[in-house]
């Protein structure tokens, strides 16, 4: 089951986008909650208690007790996190989905892959993995953190695929065909051919002799 984070927030009747940089001046990150039919609720909440909060987890897959003005705390899972193109780190907006306990969510989950492959470990392969995240829905109270695939026994040219996954209490998104991850043989560099090209021959000049080179004899 997935960490439940705890954060502080603030109602907020400024709007706009000069208010937001005011906001963002101020060391807080404008918000929002919506969801089950309420309309959308701006909110602020301090910037320097999110990137603290959100530093080692999965954000679309963590649920936070959002705290308004001191009130009940909510579930909610973050939907989007806008950032600063230029500066990654900088947040500039949260929206955030309330979620029911008696109500499946839809999410991605990151797909962790455990162990050592048998046909890296003995045979020089490669792991190769295609799919790092999951759809699921599931309750909030089941949702994990993240999917753990134990890859230990997994040979040369062999895959694991959605349907190996043995998951409780979880629907899956995705086709069980989907596969997920492959020991792929190690690559064998062919040698370049040799190349033994000889300098080619000066041609030889063919030309017709002039008129007055005629007759003429070499002394």
């Amino acid at each position: 089951m997935a960490d439940t984070l705890t954060l502080a927030a603030a109602r907020r009747s400024d709007t706009g986008k000069g208010a937001a940089r005011s906001i963002r001046r101020a060391g807080r990150v404008p918000a929002v909650i919506y969801g089950h039919d309420r309309p959308p609720e701006p909110l602020v909440v301090d910037a320097a208690a999110v990137e603290r909060l959100l530093a080692g987890v999965h954000a679309a897959s963590t649920l936070f007790d959002l705290a308004v003005d001191g009130g009940a705390p909510v579930k909610a899972l973050i939907r989007e996190i806008q950032r600063n193109p230029l500066q990654q780190s900088d947040i500039l907006h949260l929206d955030f989905f309330e979620v029911r306990a008696n109500e499946k969510v839809t999410v991605e989950i990151p797909i962790h892959l455990t162990g050592t492959a048998d046909g890296v470990r003995n045979f020089g392969g490669v792991l190769d993995q295609v799919m790092h995240k999951l759809q699921i829905r599931v309750l909030p109270a089941d949702l994990p953190g993240s999917i753990e695939l134990d890859v230990t026994a997994l040979g040369i040219g062999k895959s694991l695929f959605v349907r190996d996954l043995k998951l409780e209490r979880i629907e899956v998104m995705h086709d069980g065909s989907l596969p997920i991850c492959s020991v792929v043989a190690p690559r064998t560099e062919e040698a370049a051919p040799v190349e033994t090209a000889e300098a080619p021959a000066e041609p030889e000049l063919i030309r017709k002799p002039k008129p007055e080179e005629e007759g003429e004899t070499a002394e």
